[in-house]
């Protein structure tokens, strides 16, 4: 029994360390937007076996949108800490940079959350309000964010 244990710990263990490595020490949001992508996938399916709306085409493109933001995320995070490091070589703070990818992950999740919400809604789950509000309250205070940094981009 122990040898059990000791195999496990030592899985999970290597698991950490790749994903620590690979995703840096917040590297769970990352396995958590990987679930949202997954759970919202399998609601998507059920809301289209539900309406009867099955298309496998359609499923093939939500796979390859999904990828899509897995590449998105990457390009932001790169280009992140890209100019941050450029920043530190010419002598200029561009350390705000980082926060771009920040930012496009915290999108993603909530889009996604608001996708799984949608599909469950559709299935016939009741959602509380509270929880699609304060979703569009979330989404809108990102969005706000963003807008306000291409406002001031745009005043100089």
């Amino acid at each position: 029994m122990d040898k059990i244990f000791v195999k496990i710990n030592l899985l999970w263990a290597t698991v950490l360390t790749f994903l620590t490595s690979a995703f840096g020490a917040y590297w769970y949001i990352f396995a958590a937007f990987m679930v949202l992508n997954v759970v919202d996938f399998f609601t998507g399916v059920e809301k289209a076996k539900y309406s009867n709306t099955e298309n496998s085409n359609k499923g093939a493109k939500g796979v390859i949108k999904k990828l899509g933001y897995w590449i998105v995320i990457f390009i932001a995070f790169f280009m992140s800490y890209t100019f941050k490091d450029i920043g530190n070589i010419i002598g200029i703070d561009l350390g705000i940079s980082a926060f771009i990818g920040w930012f496009v992950l915290a999108t993603f999740i909530i889009n996604e959350i608001r996708s799984i919400i949608e599909n469950l809604i559709e299935i016939g789950v009741d959602v509380p309000k509270f929880l699609t509000k304060g979703l569009e309250v979330a989404s809108k205070k990102l969005d706000d964010m963003t807008d306000e940094g291409d406002k001031n981009e745009d005043n100089k």
